[in-house]
């Protein structure tokens, strides 16, 4: 399994890079939010989920630890493949996919193409108890102004062994503005 692939983004198209690794050209799918985010000749870091089926193979990659974990608990839902992951991965930053799913926000959710309105309902039924308790209620397109998606500590307590929802809990009323280390200790306390 490919954990993480850093490299520089020699190409991009259809939501795609192709990272140049030591002389080697990896494709890998991103969200349209990373995919903006990528600039030509840049070294970047995904994390990244390996998919293989009989006739491919294909890498999706993810700027933090808290997207990848978010885009497998969203394949792990009956009619929830790869593509349709990464396009609701696709809607806004993770920690808003997130908080939309732990909000119950099915209109949210069945934006994403080739997601339906079945779909974003089972979605919401399988996973909005995985996913932590919302950062804030109500609509999903107002920005939230912590930015978990890049919060080390979260990383920190996911990359320990703990799912996203316990690693969220954990940290919550932790002030935000305290070193990565000191947050990591307060919620190993807890």
């Amino acid at each position: 399994m490919i954990a993480h692939i850093r490299g520089e983004v020699v190409e991009k198209f259809n939501n795609a890079l192709i990272l140049d690794v030591g002389g080697v050209g990896y494709e890998v799918m991103v969200s349209a939010i990373d995919y903006e985010d990528a600039s030509l000749n840049k070294e970047y870091k995904f994390y990244t989920h390996h998919v293989v089926r009989e006739n491919a193979e294909e890498l999706y990659g993810f700027s933090s630890l808290m997207a990848k974990k978010l885009f497998e608990l969203l394949i792990s839902v009956q009619g929830i493949g790869p593509k349709a992951g990464i396009s609701i991965m696709s809607l806004a930053e993770p920690e808003e996919v997130r908080n939309a799913i732990a909000n119950g926000d099915t209109t949210f959710v069945a934006k994403a193409s080739g997601v339906g309105k079945k779909s974003a309902e089972r979605v919401i039924v399988d996973l909005r108890d995985k996913v932590g308790t919302p950062s804030r209620y109500g609509a999903s397109e107002v920005k939230t102004e912590v930015a978990p998606e890049n919060d080390e500590a979260l990383d920190a307590l996911i990359a320990l062994g703990f799912p996203l929802k316990e690693a969220t809990m954990a940290l919550q009323g932790i002030d935000p503005k305290l070193s990565t280390e000191e947050r990591i200790k307060l919620a190993l306390k807890r």
